[in-house]
């Protein structure tokens, strides 16, 4: 039996945003990612039943920022660049740029991009809550409309189906 296991959670919020699936190793979550069908049996354990709660109360409104084990598989600068996404605020935004020069990256935003691009773990690093430098939504691996709706979703409006 694999000691990896792999759970899923549909959020109650909105059939919009779709199916998420929870992937936990050893060492804490490496995967937490929207797809469009379950294409593997859960194997539940402890880590993806942590993950499956958390979801819930942030979905229910309850929680702001998530309290779990993570061991995304990247590289030294991707790993950077998901630990500055986790110190964004819940309700707030920051550009690439701002990110880059937070990392000691002046002008790296287009790398900045493409770690965020890679974030294996949606929602609890939240990478939804990067934009371009002109406030417009940029890409989203999740798709725009679901951005969208977890933007509004923090900032406490009632997001309605995706776009």
């Amino acid at each position: 039996m694999s000691s990896e296991a792999v759970d899923y959670y549909r959020p109650p919020s909105s059939d919009a945003l779709g199916l998420i699936r929870i992937r936990a190793g050893a060492a804490g979550l490496t995967e937490i990612d929207f797809v469009s069908e379950r294409d593997e049996p859960p194997r539940p354990g402890p880590l993806t039943d942590q993950a499956r709660e958390q979801l819930a109360e942030y979905f229910a409104g309850t929680r702001r920022d998530f309290d779990l084990p993570l061991a995304p598989q990247g590289t030294d600068f991707q790993r950077r660049v998901w630990a500055a996404l986790s110190g964004i605020p819940f309700g707030e935004t920051r550009n690439y740029a701002e990110l880059a020069e937070q990392l000691g990256c002046k002008g790296g935003q287009r790398a900045v991009g493409a770690a965020n691009g890679r974030n294996p773990l949606a929602i609890v690093v939240p990478c939804h809550r990067v934009i371009g430098s002109d406030g417009r939504l940029t890409g989203y691996a999740g798709g725009l409309g679901r951005k969208q709706w977890l933007l509004a979703h923090e900032a406490g409006e009632v997001p309605l189906g995706l776009a």
